[in-house]
């Protein structure tokens, strides 16, 4: 089966999931694979639905996997806006910088605007869905604003850590 981690009583009170039920939930995914993350993939919202939870094909001249191929769903939608009722004044974001002394909470719905005005700044450049950017940033927040912005205009994205020299990257 799966390998067993030291249980931490206080982490375990704020879970979703314990052992019995990872178990379980894991038993599940091998019995009945496309069942289980059917299950799953229903607990995001979708702009259009799914029928088929996957196709695979090992053949030499037609290998491919493909996951809820027919649905259409944005990755910034279920991140960000889904919460912003509920959960709107919440953190949803902890940043700690380098420096201790240097941190930040970002909250469901102040991630939102971020979101949306860069979101906004993009399309201003021409980006539209489909379109491929790489995102060349430090672990910042603005980095995770950037990622979602580019979900939430269709736009595919690539990203690579600031931290890296442009001689390293050539």
């Amino acid at each position: 089966m799966s390998k067993t981690y030291p249980v931490i009583p206080a982490a375990a009170q704020r879970t979703n999931v314990n052992q019995q039920r990872y178990e379980e939930m894991y038993r599940q995914s091998m019995q009945d694979n496309a069942g289980f993350w059917s299950e799953q993939a229903r607990r995001i919202n979708w702009i259009m639905p799914f029928s088929t939870v996957k196709d695979v094909s090992l053949e030499r001249d037609d290998l491919h996997i493909r996951w809820f191929e027919d649905g259409t769903l944005n990755a910034c939608y279920n991140c960000v806006d889904r919460h912003l009722e509920s959960r709107g004044e919440q953190t949803a974001i902890i940043w700690e910088g380098d420096d201790p002394n240097r941190d930040l909470h970002i909250s469901y719905r102040e991630l939102h605007q971020r979101v949306c005005r860069m979101a906004n700044v993009l399309k201003a450049l021409g980006a539209k869905r489909g379109d491929r950017i790489t995102l060349y940033m430090p672990m910042i927040p603005e980095a995770a604003v950037a990622m979602l912005a580019c979900a939430r205009i269709g736009a595919i994205h690539s990203v690579v850590f600031g931290g890296f020299s442009p001689d390293a990257l050539a």
